[in-house]
């Protein structure tokens, strides 16, 4: 469909007989759920926030909240604060989750607790009142290990590291035979392998949907959001993303600490593009049922990553301390094949990561740090998750 043609039909599904389309959004105080929000209310819709606002994300309480959104403060798993705030919505965008990969692994009953059964009270919720599309974000640590390319030139996509590697700092997978693989871009094709409790538990949240929408009729659709950055991500929290970790840690003048040797890759994606995403998926006619990969489309090495800020910030001279560890849940390379979010979505993402820094290092310049990446390494240790 042309795009004017699909702007139009945009514009029909927002409004029903002159009325404004209201939609529930999840975690929607948090950093992903304000961006989507702007999304939302500069394209006609009208919003509702639902959030716990717990420390951890929230220090100094709610900030940058969007004019015009209309906040409910509650936490998913109370079934009826969220059937008030779901009353005359046509739509959820469910962001709300626990997030952090190495907290997940000895917090463990929070974020089961929070991540499913909260998608569970909120899909009761929906079968009181329903919903004509739910849209909900998944996670890239649903996959593991990304695909890998034999030396042959064949897929493999169950590529597992062993503990003995790993403790003998042998970082990169190898195949049966011990030779290299080459990783590459994956898609949606690739069977879970879930290697952390925070995957487990958003890919619990992502089945739970679709089921639900199968069952119900529900129009349903899951975003795999790989790393997101931008302004607005809570800097205080050591479980936020790598950006964010990097940035707090330069700011009060330590170095970036990474695990491993900084050569595994990742994909960075915008947030205001995820939040594009969020819309395009919410209003595509042809998304429902499906399953997307959100990224940017490219691959970075963690440690090109810590260099590139820290060159913004004008801290060149904080190289990256290379910890020569290994983090219990992590994965060493996993980036983006988006090519079906480009063509059943329309989304393009527009802002790359070594464009966006400078904007990024504005606003953290205007924020007040608190590093707690010592903090969050003598938890992990504490708990043998750290070798």
């Amino acid at each position: 469909m042309p795009a004017a043609a699909l702007e139009a039909q945009s514009a029909r599904d927002r409004r029903d007989g002159g009325r404004m389309t209201k939609i529930l959004v999840t975690g929607g105080c948090g950093f992903i759920g304000r961006h989507v929000a702007d999304e939302l209310l500069a394209s006609g819709y009208e919003v509702v926030l639902y959030d716990s606002l717990i420390d951890q994300v929230h220090t100094d309480g709610p900030k940058n909240l969007p004019e015009g959104a209309e906040v409910r403060r509650g936490d998913v798993r109370d079934a009826e604060a969220l059937r008030s705030a779901l009353a005359g919505c046509e739509g959820v965008i469910h962001l709300a989750a626990e997030v952090g990969v190495g907290q997940s692994m000895y917090e463990i009953a929070r974020y089961v607790g929070a991540n499913d059964l909260g998608t569970a009270v909120l899909l009761e919720a929906v079968l009181q009142q329903p919903v004509r599309r739910l849209v909900v974000a998944s996670s890239m640590s649903i996959y593991g290990e990304g695909y890998y390319r034999r030396a042959d030139g064949s897929l493999d996509e169950t590529v597992r590291r062993r503990a003995d590697d790993l403790r003998a700092g042998r970082w990169n997978p190898v195949d049966a035979e011990g030779q290299p693989l080459a990783p590459c871009p994956t898609d949606e094709r690739k069977r879970p392998d879930l290697a952390s409790i925070y995957a487990l538990t958003k890919y619990a949240q992502e089945r739970e949907v679709m089921i639900f929408g199968e069952a119900y009729e529900t129009e349903t659709v899951a975003l795999r959001l790989f790393n997101v950055f931008g302004a607005g991500q809570a800097l205080s929290n050591p479980y936020t993303g790598v950006l964010a970790n990097f940035a707090s840690r330069l700011a009060s003048g330590s170095p970036p600490t990474i695990f491993e040797d900084g050569e595994q890759k990742r994909d960075f994606v915008h947030v205001r593009d995820v939040a594009r995403a969020f819309r395009l998926a919410y209003e595509q006619a042809d998304a429902a049922g499906g399953v997307f990969n959100i990224g940017s489309g490219r691959s970075y090495s963690i440690a090109e990553v810590a260099r590139l800020l820290a060159q913004a910030m004008g801290l060149e001279h904080l190289e990256p301390e290379i910890l020569g560890k290994y983090r219990a849940g992590d994965i060493r390379n996993c980036f983006a094949d988006i090519g079906l979010a480009r063509e059943i979505l329309g989304f393009e993402p527009q802002h790359r990561l070594e464009d966006s820094l400078g904007e990024f290092v504005a606003w953290v310049r205007g924020q007040t740090v608190v590093d707690r990446g010592a903090q969050m390494r003598q938890e992990l240790e504490a708990r043998r998750l750290v070798s």
